[in-house]
């Protein structure tokens, strides 16, 4: 989240080393300001999902983390954005599906990793906008393009 309050404050972000990355247990809010409007990103770990459906209410846009190394987490991940997918109070919210963690070594294509979650499907039967981008949250790579999204979503 840090990597995304530099950018969006500064324009810029000079990554430096990289951070260290832990899964977030809990929450995380980050205030961003995007063409001067304020945004609350709320962070929300993968293992908080039984109560996810506590934060849905006033939601206008989803940015829903894949770890795109973990092969054999992508089932459970798929199963996790059906069921936000399908969620009443987002059936109108913008989603972007990022696909994080494209700098590892040894991970499958993005056309392999879509393949696995059927994002075509996905994306042909669910109500909402749904955009796809890949990232490296530790090396920044994507990064503008998803706060990029953000603003075009969140900013009218």
């Amino acid at each position: 989240m840090s990597n995304f309050e530099l950018i969006s404050l500064h324009g810029s972000c000079e990554m430096g080393s990289p951070p260290s990355t832990l899964p977030t247990v809990g929450t995380n809010l980050t205030d961003l300001t995007l063409k001067k409007k304020k945004v609350t990103v709320r962070e929300i770990g993968g293992c908080m999902g039984p109560i996810w459906p506590s934060y849905f209410q006033d939601c206008f846009s989803v940015i829903f983390m894949v770890d795109s190394a973990n092969i054999v987490q992508i089932s459970s991940s798929c199963i996790q954005l059906l069921s936000v997918l399908s969620a009443e109070p987002l059936r109108s919210a913008s989603v972007l599906i990022l696909f994080n963690k494209r700098d590892m070594p040894c991970i499958k294509s993005l056309t392999e990793i879509k393949s696995l979650f059927r994002m075509d499907d996905i994306i042909a039967s669910a109500p909402q906008p749904i955009t796809t981008l890949e990232a490296s949250a530790r090396s920044g790579q994507g990064l503008r393009e998803v706060l990029s999204w953000l603003e075009s979503v969140t900013v009218k």
